[in-house]
């Protein structure tokens, strides 16, 4: 695997080391040792996937808050989506920016997430699965999250949203000089 620095402190877009032949291919897509010499996080307690039936689906921008903030590991095992992250850490570097990456299937990238981070996609193909690996368990208490179309933000999503849920079309806005409770 390899770690590639973003514009974001502490987020890595990761490329696997594809091993092919005639059968196809094989890549190790999380590795203890390979993650601890990469400074990241290698204890994950959850793994999840979604599907989301059509393009142009949203989901997000979600975060969990002390004491369960969660680091996540996305991978798109078919279709492709725009993952975004925010840094919410108050005390970081890039505190309030985002980064977009395109990840899909045929690319095979993942993106780690920092704890701290809002979190979201929007689908670029029908039919399109993500798993992701947490580093804490979900707790419905400890959930936040920042609206997809936060002006604080102005996250460019490439396409008309087709798909949201309620509950991330309702979040607040962000006083980022307030700072965000994560």
């Amino acid at each position: 695997m390899r770690f590639m620095e973003t514009t974001l402190t502490d987020a890595r877009l990761i490329e696997l080391d594809k091993r092919g032949d005639a059968r196809g291919f094989f890549a190790r897509v999380f590795c203890e040792a390979e993650f601890a010499a990469a400074g990241l996080e290698t204890r994950f307690v959850q793994a999840n996937h979604s599907r989301s039936a059509q393009r142009g689906t949203l989901r997000g921008m979600h975060f969990q808050r002390a004491p369960h903030r969660e680091t996540k590991v996305v991978r798109v095992v078919r279709g492709a989506l725009l993952d975004v992250i925010i840094d919410l850490r108050a005390d970081s570097p890039s505190y309030g920016r985002w980064e977009a990456f395109e990840l899909t299937a045929e690319n095979g990238r993942m993106l780690y997430v920092p704890a701290g981070f809002a979190h979201g996609f929007q689908t670029l193909a029908d039919d399109t699965e993500v798993t992701y690996q947490v580093s804490a368990a979900y707790a419905p208490d400890s959930e936040g999250g920042v609206r997809w179309d936060d002006p604080a933000f102005g996250i460019d999503w490439p396409l008309p949203v087709s798909v949201i849920s309620d509950k991330d079309a309702a979040w607040p806005d962000v006083d980022l000089a307030a700072g965000v409770r994560i």
